[in-house]
């Protein structure tokens, strides 16, 4: 049987995605946040957050006893598109942001295939990666550019 997710990443997992779901629904009802305008605010921890997940797969070479180059190449991918995507324009930067999110949920699922992370990880990767990632593209389709 698998071992399940530890609390904490559940919970933390959850609350990251609290920012996504109020900012998104802040920009597409055409509202603001104390004053602030949701979308860079958005956009911004969009990009924080990809390149979090860039960290994760540095973190699991690092951690493999193979330490493979490509995985530290591929590591920084998600920071470089997230950073291009930061000079899109509206609506592109949050659709690019989101359809990156959305992919590197799916690219992530090597790395529990290949041992370097707990298979629990992968699934949470999975859903939050879907929640964050349609959330952006929400933005980027409904709300005001």
């Amino acid at each position: 049987m698998p071992r399940p997710a530890p609390s904490a990443a559940l919970i933390l997992g959850g609350a990251g995605l609290i920012p996504f779901l109020g900012l998104s629904a802040l920009a597409i009802l055409g509202q603001t946040l104390f004053g602030w305008a949701p979308r860079p605010l958005l956009a911004a921890y969009g990009a924080v957050i990809a390149s979090f997940l860039g960290g994760l797969r540095w973190g699991a070479a690092a951690a493999s006893p193979e330490g493979r180059g490509a995985d530290y190449a591929v590591a920084v991918v998600p920071s470089l598109l997230a950073w291009a995507a930061l000079s899109a324009p509206p609506p592109w930067d949050l659709r690019a942001l989101g359809a990156l999110i959305l992919a590197w949920g799916l690219v992530d699922q090597d790395l529990p295939r290949r041992g370097l992370v707990p298979a629990w990880l992968g699934r949470l990767r999975l859903a939050l990666s879907g929640v964050a990632g349609l959330a952006l593209l929400a933005a980027g389709f409904l709300g005001a550019a």
